[in-house]
């Protein structure tokens, strides 16, 4: 009986250390000055191979071990470790990836599919939905503005819709799109905007993933860029996987962050030419509660709503009243980006006789983007929703975290 209970407390011995194994240790260094938090990615195939329900991650605050959110994205590529660096004073940021025989569980957001949309939310809170079905203009408009593949309504935390559709000056606006202007396509110039020419289209094709957790939520998508042809038949010209992830807000945040990623090809033997063309790719037709006298607009070398047209920036905020309240959204350009930092599309002030908002990052503005067959290219977005308003050096700060992430040092 005796030589029974020594066996069971080793036992339980080295189950409590296997519990407590730390796999590998993060070490990530920032300002110590943030006032925003910093979605964080490492390749954890590269830290080690165990399963993911036997992986925990901690951080260490004041000495102490403490269970942070940590989400794990995996593709044909391998796996992915997410989680977010929140604010602090702290300019040393130490976390560990620990061996456990079950994961601690937190709260997730929402991603859930309903009557051609698929909504995005946190704590029953929509904060954007992505139409995938075809959505039609109002009755008694041309049915060739019809269209699939977008954003809308994009919600500030507290459900103010930044977007619009079925605006009556631009049909073809839908909410947060991104289709080509001016495209050249065998021998042929195509036109995959303004709708009603009939030239061309962006649609939904499929889901890749759908993806609710602790850290983000999210969808990957195929947009078929298809042109209408000549002799009535129809063909695709460009492959687009479209990634959406938005990161969950601390409690008290309000803000959320939300990263677009768009990876383009060839759909077939043929290469397209993206010409030059004063719009065209990542678009917003904003909110109609906004006008000239009620919204700002601030760039990242710092120019307004009169100067941002035909300008190259980092980020460009845009801001204002929303009923009693105020909110916004500041647009980033990853460095990676082609013709980064990238011309932008603003509309003047006296658009519409009151100013309304459209947003464009049209990175073959001033330029032709040639993409062959064979190859894909990928152009990153991130975007900072909030209520209240945002600072110019808060916009820089957010951009500076999404273009230069601290670096981890990793030690197995």
């Amino acid at each position: 009986m005796g030589r029974t209970v020594c066996i069971l407390l080793l036992c339980t011995v080295v189950a409590a250390s296997i519990n407590a194994q730390r796999v590998a240790t993060l070490r990530a260094t920032t300002t110590g000055k943030e006032q925003l938090s910093i979605p964080m990615q490492t390749a954890l195939d590269a830290i080690t191979t165990l399963p993911d329900s036997n992986l925990q991650l901690v951080e260490i605050r004041d000495g102490k071990k403490v269970n942070i959110p940590f989400q794990i994205s995996s593709s044909a590529n391998g796996r992915d470790l997410y989680w977010q660096i929140t604010p602090s004073v702290k300019t040393n940021h130490v976390f560990e990836l620990v061996r456990v025989t079950a994961p601690h569980n937190f709260p997730v957001m929402q991603a859930g599919k309903n009557k051609g949309a698929l909504t995005i939310g946190d704590n029953g809170k929509e904060l954007l939905q992505y139409h995938f079905e075809t959505v039609y203009p109002p009755k008694g408009i041309d049915t060739a503005y019809k269209r699939s593949g977008f954003i809308h309504p994009l919600n500030t935390p507290s459900g103010h819709a930044l977007t619009r559709i079925n605006a009556p000056d631009h049909y073809h606006h839908w909410g947060l799109w991104n289709p080509w202007t001016h495209v050249l396509f065998e021998n042929d110039t195509v036109d995959f905007w303004n709708l009603k020419d009939r030239k061309g289209t962006v649609r939904f094709s499929g889901f890749n993933t759908v993806e609710a957790g602790a850290v983000y939520s999210g969808f990957s998508a195929l947009h078929e860029h298809v042109v209408f042809q000549k002799n009535g038949t129809e063909k695709t010209a460009i492959n687009e996987i479209q990634t959406v992830k938005i990161y969950k807000a601390q409690p008290g945040d309000a803000y959320y962050i939300m990263d677009i990623s768009s990876q383009l090809s060839c759909a077939g033997s043929s290469p397209v030419l993206l010409l030059e063309y004063r719009y065209g790719g990542l678009g917003i037709r904003a909110t109609e509660q906004w006008d000239n006298k009620n919204s700002t607009t601030l760039t990242s070398e710092g120019k307004d709503r009169k100067g941002a047209d035909g300008s190259t920036a980092r980020w460009c905020l845009t801001q204002g009243s929303l009923g009693n309240e105020y909110g916004g959204l500041e647009m980033m350009s990853h460095p990676v980006n082609y013709n980064h930092p990238e011309p932008l599309r603003v509309w003047p002030e006296n658009m519409n006789g009151r100013g309304d908002v459209f947003l464009n990052f049209s990175l073959t503005k001033n330029k032709n983007w040639l993409l062959e067959p064979g190859r894909s290219y990928l152009l990153k977005y991130r975007f900072l929703i909030f209520d209240n308003k945002l600072t110019g050096a808060q916009a820089e700060e957010a951009w500076q975290s999404f273009a230069r992430p601290p670096k981890l040092i990793i030690q197995k």
